[in-house]
Order: C-alpha cells, then structure tokens, then sequence
C-alpha cells in the first residue's frame, strides 16, 4: 500500500505545483525554460504513475474490503464512463463540447474517479480514485481563480472536432468495455 500512497503523492503533487503554488511554478519555468520545466514535470509524473500503478496492483492482491457494492451501481458506474472518453477528447479538440465543459479532461477525471468509487469498496481503490477525485476539484477551483488560463495544446478549432471526440471517444469506451479494461487491470467489465 505504501508504494501507491508514495506514487499518489508524486504523481498528484506534481500536478497540484498550479493549485498550491502558481508562483513558483512560473518561476521555475522563466528560470529553467519551459523544455526543462516540462521535462522534469514528465519524469515525475511517469515516476509517480508507474509507481502508483505497480503500488495499486499490489493492493489488489491482498485487498482491505470497506464495503462491497451493489450490482445497480456497477451498471451506474459504467454508464457515467460514458462520457469520460468524449471529453478527454474534447480536452485537446477545441468546440462546442469544449466550451459547455469548459474543463473537459478535469470533468472526465471527476466522472472517472465517482464511477469506480461507486463500483469498488476496497482501501486501495478509495485511495486511488478519491484521491484523484479530490484533485480534480481542486484543481477545477484553482482554475477557476486563476487570473491567466493556461493553454493547453490541441488541434485548431473546427466544427468537426465535436464529431471527432464524440466518435473516438465512444470507440476507446467501447474498446475499454469489450476488451482493453480486462486486459490492462486483469477485470473484465463485460462477460
């Protein structure tokens, strides 16, 4: 349990330096560059990931049950993955669905997060996914009150973009739900 908290507070620290520290962050980028900022922010990020990955596939193997869900909200859970996928598209796909979810991947990691809150009760899964779910409102506050958003590079806007994540985000969800959620966590959603 101790390497998904080391890799949780790694990979979630380094993403929280915008909320809890806006100032330094900037610092560091006027005084290293912004190619070094992102590097050093991408080795962390991937430490922690992997970290928190191999630190939750531990977990599972000796699992801490907190409660155990009812089916209904296993059946909730995959119907609010639903448009997880859209809107982290939608995050680098400038249009309409951009613009109404104003923060779309933030939104999706919120959904992300409540749905396997609702579909699992284990200690581990609770420290995963509320963790994750904690930041991302933190972060949507933090956005909110920042003076100067940030952009985030992604296509250029086009009508068609909306289509696109629409498409390939259903497309990734359903690859997810036949095949890739089973093969990447060893549980299978369907079947």
């Amino acid at each position: 349990m101790s390497l998904l908290v080391i890799g949780l507070v790694l990979f979630l620290g380094i993403h929280s330096v915008s909320i809890v520290a806006p100032a330094w962050r900037d610092a560091q980028v006027a005084r290293r560059g912004e190619r070094a900022w992102k590097g050093m922010y991408a080795l962390a990020s991937l430490a922690g990931l992997l970290l928190l990955i191999h630190g939750y596939g531990q977990a599972r193997l000796t699992p801490v049950v907190l409660y155990t869900p009812p089916t209904g909200l296993r059946h909730l859970a995959l119907l609010l993955m639903l448009p997880v996928f859209p809107l982290l598209f939608a995050a680098y796909l400038p249009g309409r669905i951009q613009r109404a979810a104003r923060h779309p991947m933030l939104l999706a990691v919120k959904l992300w997060a409540t749905a396997h809150l609702l579909a699992n009760g284990t200690l581990a899964d609770l420290l995963l996914f509320g963790a994750f779910l904690a930041w991302a409102v933190a972060d949507r506050i933090s956005v909110k009150r920042r003076a100067v958003p940030r952009s985030v590079p992604g296509a250029p806007p086009s009508a068609v973009n909306d289509i696109v994540a629409v498409v390939g985000g259903l497309g990734v969800y359903a690859a997810f739900l036949f095949k890739v959620h089973g093969w990447l966590t060893g549980m299978p959603l369907l079947g």
